[in-house]
């Protein structure tokens, strides 16, 4: 080449390369969890936004943002540019909340279909808690007292037809019981309100209870799982006492915007896995005794169909409730 040429083409070579050519993430992401810190959002978003810093080489920053059952954090992403940088940790009330909104004749925040799944990270079981100075001490209890006194036991939730809530209604709806509910804005605060005594119950994940189990400060009567959960195998299941029906998973997943690039969302999903698989995730999600349920992408769509049309089917049975 001659020295004239080489000149020439010196500066092209400077040039930034084409923004699909270069590696991705070039800076930081953030994880949106639709709900206030303390629940089950938030406990698998913590070390899996640390674990996947570590993958990516970009920081990964966890923003709450609740309101409205999860919708308002839901929606947001869902209108975030597809480009990978914007994320959510949604639970299974993702695809309910829609359909609430068209039970109730309002149009929806967001649809399922705005999301790509990139990997199922918890799927947890749903446990009945209650205040450790409370009367029950056993489901049959729980049930009676509310048969005995319709409509005069309050318990918490994260938000009108959110994981929480359709939970305790399934409940509600097979033992033949009315209930009082008081929705909060997240399982966090629904949390704090039973410890302080404003409601006297609580659906819940394992790993939200696990500690404050421990400390004495409160008692779980039943599992909403086909079996019992390993941190808790002195809680029968309700299929064990009677109740077939009553089977609730609080499951925690990584989303994209659907229009995300797949080279994108592949990145996104090798680097939730090897995440999941880190010492630091591990460790937190085994003290709060809610171990790792991994799922790849494609088969968390699946997982995520399946499961959505049973708990839309179970709220349109429950029906319009408050």
């Amino acid at each position: 080449m001659r020295r004239r040429d080489i000149a020439l083409t010196l500066p092209l070579l400077a040039l930034p390369r084409p923004l699909r050519a270069q590696a991705w993430p070039t800076r930081g992401l953030t994880m949106i969890v639709p709900f206030p810190p303390g629940g089950q959002a938030d406990l698998a978003a913590r070390p899996v936004a640390v674990a996947m810093e570590q993958v990516l080489g970009q920081p990964v920053v966890v923003q709450n943002r609740g309101g409205a059952g999860g919708a308002i954090g839901n929606a947001a992403v869902a209108r975030a540019a597809p480009d990978g940088y914007t994320l959510l940790m949604a639970l299974s009330s993702l695809a309910v909340l829609p359909e609430a909104d068209r039970l109730f004749g309002r149009t929806p925040h967001y649809e399922v279909d705005q999301f790509a799944p990139i990997g199922r990270v918890l799927a947890d079981p749903t446990m009945l808690a209650v205040r450790a100075d409370a009367p029950w001490r056993s489901l049959e209890e729980f049930v009676a007292a509310a048969k005995a006194s319709p409509g005069t036991i309050p318990y918490g939730s994260s938000g009108t037809y959110g994981t929480l809530h359709v939970a305790m209604e399934m409940l509600a709806h097979a033992a033949g019981i009315r209930l009082l509910h008081v929705p909060f804005q997240g399982a966090g605060p629904a949390l704090t309100a039973l410890i302080a005594g404003q409601v006297q119950a609580l659906a819940s994940a394992p790993g939200t209870l696990t500690q404050h189990v421990r400390e004495g400060r409160m008692r779980v009567l039943a599992c909403w799982g086909a079996e019992r959960v390993p941190a808790f195998p002195e809680v029968p299941t309700f299929i064990e006492r009677g109740l077939p029906s009553v089977e609730f998973y609080i499951w925690a997943g990584l989303f994209a915007p659907a229009a995300t690039p797949a080279p994108v969302q592949a990145r996104l999903r090798e680097a939730l896995a090897e995440a999941i698989r880190s010492p630091v995730a591990v460790r937190a999600f085994e003290a709060a005794g809610s171990p790792p349920a991994w799922l790849d992408g494609p088969d968390f769509a699946r997982f995520v169909a399946a499961d959505s049309a049973r708990l839309i089917a179970a709220m349109r049975g429950i029906g319009q409730v408050g």
